[in-house]
C-alpha cells in the first residue's frame, strides 16, 4: 500500500490489523459479558454452602450494579441509583466469605474494613482515607479501577446510636463519616491521586443481635396483617423482612440505613452445614489438607465421624464456621509434623478427633 509520500508494506498492515483486531476483542471481552445473576450466584455456590436467599439477592444487585456502569443497562432517560447493600446474619455464617467470592468472580479489587475499630478512632475520616488507599492498591494504583470496586464494612451494627452517648464517642459519628463516601464524594488521599466513591459498591454487614425482637413486634402490622385467605408463605417472607423503621429502631440512623435499600438475611448455621462446609466448597479445609499432603505423596483420609465431632464444637464455640479451621489446623498439625521425616508413609487415616492418627 502506498500514499504521497510514503509506503506500507503488507506484512505492517496486517501486523496493525491483527493489533487493532485484539484491542477490539479485549474491549468486548470487557464490556459484551457480564455474567448473569444465574451464573453468579452458580459460581458462589461452588464456594459458599446454604445461604440461598442471600446469595440470589447478592448476585441479583451486583448483577444490576455492574450492568448499570458497564453503559449496558439502556434505561432511556431514568437514572438509575446505586443500590448499596446489607447483610445481617450471625458471626461466621459466610458474610466476608460471600463478599470476597464475589470480587474474585468479577475480577475486582475488593477491602475489608471493621466498623468496630473506626468507632473506637478520634481520627475515622483518616481511617476512611486508609481504606480507600488499600482498595486504589488492590486496584493496581488505578483510581478508575479502584472506582468500581467493593468495600465491606462488617460489624456495623456497632455503630447503633446510643441515647444520651455523646456523637463524638458513639458511632453515630462513624455512620455520618461513612454515609459521605456510600453516597458519592471525590476524596483526595494522601499518595495525592482522587478516587471517585460514587461507583464503588458497599456492602455492609453485622450480626444485628436484639433485631429478632424488635422484628417480632412489628411482624403484623399495616397491609401485612394476616387473614385466612392470605397466602400465608407469602406473608410470612414479608413479616420476616426487615423493614427501614426496624433499622431505626435498633439504632442506625435514617440517613445511613437509607444508603442500604437492599438487605440479605443470613441463617445461622446447622451441624450438618458445618460438615458440608468442611468438605464440599472448591476450597475446603478438607480438600486443602488432602492438597498439602498428597504433595508429600501421601493420601489423607479422614472418616465421616470426624467432621461431626469437629462440628460440634465448632457450635460449642458459637462463632458459626469461623472456628472449623481452627480445630482442624489441631488435629491434622500432628500429622504434618511426622509425614515430611516418614517417607515410608502413604495414607494418614484419622478416624476419631480424640485419637491418634494411623500412619499407613
Amino acid at each position: 500500500m502506498a500514499g504521497p509520500s510514503a509506503y506500507i508494506c503488507d506484512e505492517c498492515i496486517q501486523l496493525c490489523s491483527e493489533i487493532i483486531e485484539e484491542e477490539t476483542e479485549k474491549d468486548a471481552k470487557d464490556t459484551a459479558h457480564i455474567l448473569t445473576p444465574k451464573e453468579i450466584k452458580e459460581r458462589l455456590d461452588g464456594y459458599v454452602i446454604e445461604q440461598e436467599p442471600a446469595k440470589k439477592i447478592l448476585s441479583v444487585a451486583v448483577y444490576n450494579h455492574y450492568k448499570r456502569l458497564e453503559s449496558a443497562f439502556n434505561a432511556g432517560d431514568v437514572d438509575v441509583q446505586k443500590s448499596n447493600i446489607l447483610l445481617i446474619g450471625p458471626t461466621g455464617t459466610g458474610k466476608t466469605l460471600l463478599c470476597e467470592t464475589l470480587a474474585r468472580i468479577l475480577d475486582l479489587p475488593f477491602v475489608t474494613a471493621d466498623a468496630t475499630s473506626l468507632a473506637q478512632t478520634e481520627y475515622v475520616n483518616e481511617e476512611l482515607d486508609a481504606i480507600l488507599q488499600r482498595l486504589l492498591e488492590r486496584a493496581g494504583g488505578d483510581p478508575a479501577k479502584a472506582g468500581r470496586g467493593i468495600v465491606f464494612i462488617d460489624e456495623v451494627d456497632k455503630l447503633k446510636a446510643i441515647s444520651g452517648q455523646a456523637r463524638a464517642a458513639s458511632g453515630e459519628n462513624v455512620q455520618h463519616a461513612l454515609l459521605k463516601i456510600m453516597e458519592g464524594s471525590l476524596v483526595t488521599l494522601k499518595s495525592g491521586q482522587t478516587i471517585d466513591t460514587k461507583q464503588i459498591l458497599f456492602i455492609c454487614g453485622g450480626a444485628f443481635v436484639g433485631l429478632e425482637s424488635i422484628l417480632a413486634e412489628t411482624q403484623a402490622f399495616g397491609f401485612i396483617a394476616t387473614s385466612q385467605s392470605d397466602d400465608q408463605k407469602v406473608l410470612d417472607r414479608l413479616n420476616a423482612r426487615v423493614k427501614p423503621t426496624d433499622l431505626f429502631r435498633f439504632g442506625l440512623i435514617p440517613e445511613f440505613a437509607g444508603r442500604l435499600p437492599i438487605i440479605a438475611r443470613l441463617n445461622e448455621l446447622s451441624k450438618d452445614q458445618m460438615v458440608r462446609i468442611m468438605i464440599e466448597p472448591q476450597h475446603s479445609i478438607y480438600r486443602q489438607f488432602r492438597a498439602i499432603l498428597q504433595n508429600e505423596g501421601v493420601e489423607l483420609v479422614i472418616e465421616p465421624a470426624v467432621f461431626g465431632q469437629i462440628a460440634d464444637l465448632a457450635l460449642e464455640f458459637k462463632v458459626g464456621a469461623r472456628s472449623l479451621r481452627g480445630i482442624f489446623e489441631e488435629m491434622i498439625t500432628p500429622v504434618l509434623y511426622v509425614v515430611p521425616d516418614r517417607p515410608d508413609v502413604k495414607k494418614v487415616t484419622i478416624r476419631s478427633l480424640f485419637e491418634e492418627a494411623v500412619f499407613s
